[in-house]
């Protein structure tokens, strides 16, 4: 069965449309020797490079913490800081200019436990030291789900996190020191989410790929069922003004699309018409001033291209106006995110 690879990819060779438009990713990885992550166990700058310089107009990119390069020694809530100092020299690599004009990295979110509540501090301190100049946030995954099958991928497993006083309390203070949080979890605990948001209202939060959609598993049974509460959830969080809407992920097979099992892979005129109407209602409910589209790259690289991806954005959002388009596209993420280009 097909699933991702760049033999695979360079079967749907697309050229990019709207060449000129301006884009800031605002969501991909860097990882090595990944063997858990195959067929992309390496993704670094030479890999993103030649996803994001190859027609389309990035110019910037926002890394987001992958576990990668964690400390071997010291404190265990210190690990998480070697990733950032990893993405810090990657950033510096591509900031010189000598790869291409885009700059990748151009701000970072690294990890932190914020269940250690007051004592997360310090962990900032050393995260802004290691990336004084790019350093933005956080990401604390939180997906968590009872039913075997589905993919458990937090690193701090546990129910209700985000209804925790520890974990609020942390957050709390990623707020007070100006930064922001990710927010990777699944559909079903978005009421959590929007009770969390409410708590910390001076804290930006940036939902992960629309939401955690998942249509694989016990949630494929009834789609009817599972669509309507995602939309539900989904508009309960957006009455949250300080959260943002990340628009993309869709390739991650626990999904539920397919496309990685195709024979040759999705164009991006199919592309833009499943996904239309999943990021429409998140559109619609967070507004463009509010939504971002997203690469999730190399994650959702077994599934399209990255030309076919943003050729798939493009199409999809022609109705809306140039300065709707140039918030999703560039603008929302690089105000978020402080974006210095």
């Amino acid at each position: 069965m097909p699933f991702g690879g760049l033999d695979w990819l360079a079967l749907n060779d697309e050229a990019a449309l709207e060449p000129d438009l301006p884009i800031c990713d605002p969501h991909h990885h860097f990882w090595d020797l990944r063997h858990e992550r195959v067929p992309y166990s390496r993704y670094l700058l030479h890999e993103l490079n030649a996803d994001i310089q190859n027609g389309h107009n990035v110019r910037s990119t926002v890394f987001i913490e992958a576990r990668a390069m964690y400390r071997a020694d010291g404190p265990v809530e210190m690990k998480p800081v070697g990733e950032v100092e990893f993405v810090q020299g990657l950033a510096a690599a591509s900031a010189s200019g000598i790869y291409g004009p885009a700059r990748a990295a151009a701000s970072i979110v690294g990890h932190t436990n914020l269940n250690l509540g007051a004592k997360v501090q310090p962990v900032l301190e050393a995260l802004q030291a290691a990336s004084p100049n790019r350093f933005r946030g956080i990401r604390h995954s939180v997906t968590h789900d009872p039913h075997p099958e589905i993919e458990n991928t937090a690193a701090h497993p546990q129910a209700g996190q985000m209804l925790s006083d520890d974990f609020r309390a942390g957050a709390r203070i990623l707020a007070k020191m100006g930064f922001s949080l990710e927010g990777w979890m699944y559909f079903h605990q978005l009421p959590e989410l929007a009770d969390f948001a409410k708590a910390v209202p001076d804290l930006p939060i940036v939902l992960n790929h629309v939401g955690g959609l998942i249509r694989t598993g016990p949630y494929a049974r009834n789609p009817a069922e599972t669509e309507a509460t995602w939309k539900q959830n989904i508009a309960l969080v957006a009455a949250c003004p300080n959260v943002y809407m990340k628009l993309g992920g869709l390739g991650m097979p626990r999904y539920g699309f397919g496309w990685e099992s195709l024979a040759v892979p999705v164009g991006s005129e199919r592309l833009a018409a499943d996904m239309k109407p999943w990021l429409e209602y998140c559109i619609e409910r967070f507004t463009p001033a509010r939504s971002m589209f997203e690469s999730n790259f190399p994650v959702d690289k077994v599934s399209y291209s990255y030309n076919v991806l943003y050729n798939a954005f493009k199409r999809l959002s022609k109705g809306y106006s140039p300065s709707e388009r140039a918030a999703m596209f560039h603008d929302t993420a690089a105000k978020v995110y402080r974006v210095e280009v």
